[in-house]
């Protein structure tokens, strides 16, 4: 008698035939090994904060040499992959240059990630130090994430930065694509919904809240009715710029001018211009004692 299990096993290994594009049998990239390199890049940029316990000053240099080997090892091997898979005779020395200047990168993208913990830290009074801020802000882990995946995404490595970006965003609830341009002394408060598109430039100083959208109005379709991509899709945000709860800034011709205030739940397709304040004003609000509401209610009835 065929064991049941093997029976569904087989009607599993039919549908690879006939389901296409769901199963991985030529070495892509792998999730898993995303997940380990992207944490051991947390680890090297802000040691000591994701590891079990403190690390001494005087094994900072092999802790170092051993933290940079592992996720050299690893990445290089992604970065192999993501290349093949536009360029399936792509070298490995591709990925060698590549991961070279990408661990290059990282003294300087520690200089501008200390300025987003600074901004942090003076932007939201419940902030008690900057330790606080590296260990508990889920804003600071992802936009670390998509600084290092920008990186990669500006030499036109496939699939790898937005599997980056997308690992933070499971953690964090902020989706960041890697394609973004965001400038130093970057905030998000909170954080949780906040989604910024591809095409999206940021400045010098801007402060988000949750729950803020910028992204794209209706995408140009070809003749076929396919959506056509790439163009600038998604808004300018200037230097100084505070966007509060719940709003969303559409389109790729859309600029917030510097130093502009966008108030909660605005819903914006058009750009407005420096030290503009963009609000609703509140028309239908009412406050009154809940014994005069009953007794109006009563009065209907």
């Amino acid at each position: 008698m065929e064991n049941p299990l093997s029976e569904i096993a087989q009607k599993i290994l039919d549908s690879y035939k006939t389901v296409t594009g769901l199963h991985n049998t030529d070495g892509l990239l792998s999730k898993a090994t995303l997940s380990v390199i992207c944490k051991n890049l947390l680890r090297i940029l802000f040691p000591g904060f994701h590891e079990e316990g403190a690390i001494c000053e005087g094994t900072l240099r092999e802790w170092t040499l051993m933290r940079v080997g592992n996720i050299a090892h690893l990445l290089k091997q992604e970065i192999h992959k993501s290349l093949r898979f536009q360029q399936p005779n792509t070298n490995i020395q591709d990925a060698q240059d590549v991961l070279h200047d990408f661990l290059s990168s990282i003294p300087h993208v520690r200089e501008i990630l200390r300025t987003d913990v600074e901004s942090a830290y003076e932007g939201d009074p419940a902030a008690i130090s900057y330790e606080e801020i590296i260990l508990s802000y889920p804003f600071l882990e992802t936009i670390a994430i998509q600084r290092l995946a920008h990186i990669l995404y500006k030499k036109q490595i496939p699939i790898l930065p937005r599997m980056m970006t997308e690992w933070a965003h499971s953690r964090s609830g902020i989706d960041i694509h890697p394609g973004a341009a965001i400038g130093p002394f970057f905030f998000i408060d909170h954080g949780t919904g906040v989604v910024i598109g591809e095409t999206c430039r940021i400045g010098e100083r801007v402060k988000l809240y949750h729950c803020v959208t910028l992204g794209a109005r209706s995408f140009q379709k070809d003749t076929a009715g396919r959506i056509v991509k790439g163009g600038k899709r998604h808004p300018d945000v200037q230097n100084g710029v505070t966007i509060y709860p719940n709003s969303t800034i559409l389109g790729g011709e859309t600029v917030i001018g510097e130093n502009s205030t966008i108030g909660a739940n605005v819903f914006l397709m058009q750009s407005v211009p420096a030290q503009s304040l963009v609000f609703y004003e509140e028309t239908q609000l009412k406050i009154m004692p809940k014994r005069e509401r009953k007794e109006e209610l009563e009065w209907y009835i």
